[in-house]
């Protein structure tokens, strides 16, 4: 219904609804429509509708005096319906504001929902009249004024940072250290249990998988399952209602921001894991909620013939537009919401290379960059890629600007074939281990433009993939045919768990080689949650529909001992910058030293020749590290020392004797690692060893020694 209401004309800018104390001013983007309505709903859900008159550059806005934080609202938006033509404009359809900062609930799904008659001839192009008030959620007006008592974000530099990939939910829905009501919810992520743990664990970023407001889509949710991961966003500003821990609308942005204020006092960076490349509202057949609504033509990328289509390089059915200006802006105000408002250190970009997609092909220098690089508060957080997605060349890994870190998909894919026994992988191993200069040295980025990692959240947890040759989704509803085919995995005899001591010794073996190539290689390392303690999703390398026991940590089962040589080694790393240089080893001699920074050697203690890399059965090596260079400069500008290393390396399945170099690289030699035997001690494990000595490797381990 129509109401008579007190309103002003209001300003263009900043678009959405921003509360100045007084009331509040909305702004909508809409190039196309012919009329605007804001809706206000009050407690009963009672419905008052308000034409908006001004228009200024395609901005929609209006002032309503006297409406406070809480007010609920959304719009209907009048136009053509011409789905062939690419216009699918509804006003019996509630839209969610696309700058809104917080919803009061999730979608209820209803045949409403759709600006189609589901099952009717020619679906999309039919007519759906019915009002989907009732079963979307409303947009709130928030009052962002919060205490943040000087926090401000903690600017760790990135060859210090170490991450830890998390879901807010899965991280504590199982913590009995965590008050009930907390878990499975921001304030339970910031409580200080979880918070001791991430402290001792020695991470100091989390980086969460998504947070915005997301669409648990249909079909999911009548096979009784849900979209877990979040990679489905509706809302670009607002933090999910799911993890809030009153469940009151509204109080999740206050929530959202505590939780980081805790992280940062703890020294814990806060990185979002951000999905810009596509919206909730699917392909053609997909709902209206919000911005198809708004203007499907201006926010989509539409296929040239017919229009009514959408380019789709996400494979989720539609890309949101960022070749146009507005919709571009949209996405900037969000990530500078984030950093200014809510106080985030950073990104991570799901499917990137769709961002650089200026038409077909990805672009480096596209707008999207040179907006965000050019904008100064976000060309000074953490940006990281995701440098792939399903277009034509879609596999981007190396190709991003100077100033972006990636997730490294070729370290992964070594490491886990290096660790198998493959054959023909030492130079690799040598490439990836030293931070993928073949990457990132020729476009003058430097080795932590490489994020590390074995394991993330899409794909096998550590332990699975040392125990199941094959995936196993059948919990997914799709007859195992989703997810990866080629995990680089091996169960070494038994498919999934066992009884059988010699396998499980060996997978916690392995388990550690792992950690221990992940945590001593050159790069910014990332550990997927739960790895550390032994997490199993039984097989499930797809598991972004489980909300359950598949996904959730459970810290019934932590395997102690492995979270006490993780955080050995992590806490070890932070503290010997060798391992986590700023620049590139020169391979070159160092001043009033006759050794290089960096040299490889044969189990026989000799330097690799071109020969030894292209040994096609050779699958054992050792490496020196040079602490006497520089390995870092501090913030004074004054060079960083280090102790020298020296690590043995032997994915051969048996013994493989090894000798230490020669003297002029070392004369004396402190054990303090043994992944075969579970060993780490920093002060030293036996008596020290002289140069050239010779020693025993056990099959498939990792010996870390450090120069006397």
């Amino acid at each position: 219904m129509s109401e008579k209401i007190n309103a002003w004309p209001g300003r263009p800018y900043p678009l959405g609804a921003t509360w100045d104390g007084e009331g509040v001013n909305f702004a909508l983007f809409s190039e196309n429509a012919h009329d605007v309505e804001l809706c206000l709903f009050d407690t009963n859900n009672n419905e008052t509708r308000i034409k908006i008159y001004e228009r200024t550059h395609n901005h929609w806005h209006i002032y309503i005096p006297g409406i406070k934080p809480g007010q609920r609202y959304g719009y209907r938006i009048h136009g053509p319906y011409e789905p062939a033509k690419g216009a699918r404009f509804n006003p019996g359809k509630l839209l969610m504001d696309p700058y809104t900062k917080a919803l009061d609930g999730t979608i209820q799904w209803n045949d409403a929902l759709y600006g189609y008659q589901p099952g009717s001839e020619e679906e999309d192009l039919s007519f759906n009249e019915k009002d989907s008030a009732p079963f979307v959620p409303k947009s709130i007006v928030v009052d962002d004024s919060f205490d943040w008592n000087g926090d401000r974000r903690l600017n760790i530099p990135q060859h210090e940072t170490i991450i830890y990939e998390l879901h807010v939910k899965g991280f504590t829905k199982l913590a009995q250290q965590v008050p009930e009501k907390l878990r499975g919810t921001y304030a339970g992520l910031s409580h200080p249990e979880s918070i001791k743990y991430l402290k001792n664990l020695g991470v100091n970023a989390v980086e969460l998988m998504p947070v915005h407001q997301f669409v648990a889509d249909h079909r999911l949710v009548k096979m009784g399952l849900t979209n877990y991961w979040g990679y489905n966003t509706i809302a670009f500003f607002a933090p999910d209602i799911r993890y809030s821990s009153s469940g009151t609308p509204g109080d999740q942005v206050k929530e959202f921001k505590q939780m980081v204020k805790d992280l940062h006092k703890s020294g814990i960076e806060v990185i979002l894991d951000v999905v810009y490349n596509h919206t909730g509202e699917g392909n053609r057949l997909g709902p209206t909620l919000s911005f198809r609504g708004i203007d499907n033509m201006p926010y989509y990328r539409l296929s040239d013939d017919p229009p009514r289509n959408y380019v789709d390089y996400t494979g989720t059915g539609n890309t949101l537009n960022t070749i146009h200006p507005d919709i571009l802006r949209l996405i900037m105000d969000s990530l500078r919401y984030w950093v200014t408002e809510m106080h985030v250190d950073g990104f991570r970009f799901d499917l990137a290379p769709v961002l650089g997609r200026e038409y077909d092909d990805f672009d480096k220098w596209g707008s999207f960059f040179d907006v965000l690089h050019q904008d100064p508060v976000l060309s000074q957080v953490k940006l990281i890629a995701e440098p792939w997605d399903i277009g034509e060349d879609g596999f981007q890994v190396g190709n991003f600007p100077a100033g972006w870190m990636e997730w490294n998909a070729k370290y992964r894919d070594c490491m886990r074939e290096f660790w198998k026994g493959d054959n023909e992988m030492l130079s690799e191993f040598a490439n990836r281990f030293t931070g993928s200069s073949d990457l990132y040295f020729d476009n003058w980025r430097t080795p932590t433009a490489s994020i590390n990692f074995i394991t993330c959240h899409d794909g096998f947890t550590l332990l699975d993939l040392v125990s199941y040759n094959e995936k196993h989704n059948e919990a997914n509803g799709e007859d195992n045919k989703d997810g990866e085919d080629h995990n680089r995995s091996w169960n070494y005899g038994v498919e999934g768990p066992t009884d059988e001591e010699n396998i499980n010794k060996l997978r916690k073996q392995q388990i550690r080689n792992f950690i221990a190539t992940l945590f001593l290689s050159q790069g910014v390392p990332m550990l997927l949650s739960g790895d550390e303690l032994g997490r199993t999703q039984k097989g499930n390398n797809n598991a972004y529909c489980q909300d359950n026991e598949i996904s959730w940590i459970d810290w019934r089962n932590k395997d102690e001992n492995l979270i006490g040589f993780t955080s050995k080694l992590i806490n070890f790393r932070k503290k010997h910058p060798v391992f986590c240089r700023q620049k590139w080893f020169k391979y070159q001699p160092i001043k009033g030293k006759d050794i290089t920074d960096i040299e490889w050697f044969t189990p026989e203690g000799e330097a690799m020749s071109e020969e030894h890399w292209n040994d096609t059965f050779a699958k054992s090596l050792g490496v020196f590290l040079s602490g006497y260079g520089v390995c870092a400069v501090s913030d004074k500008g004054e060079p960083v020392i280090d102790d020298s290393f020296y690590i043995m390396f032997n994915s051969y399945h048996d013994m493989v004797q090894f000798s230490l170099p020669a003297e002029k690289w070392g004369k004396k030699w402190l054990k303090v690692m043994d992944t075969f035997n579970a060993e780490f001690n920093e002060e030293g494990i036996g008596e020290p060893l002289n140069a050239e000595q010779q020693l025993d490797v056990n099959g498939r381990s990792v010996m870390l020694f450090r120069e006397i």
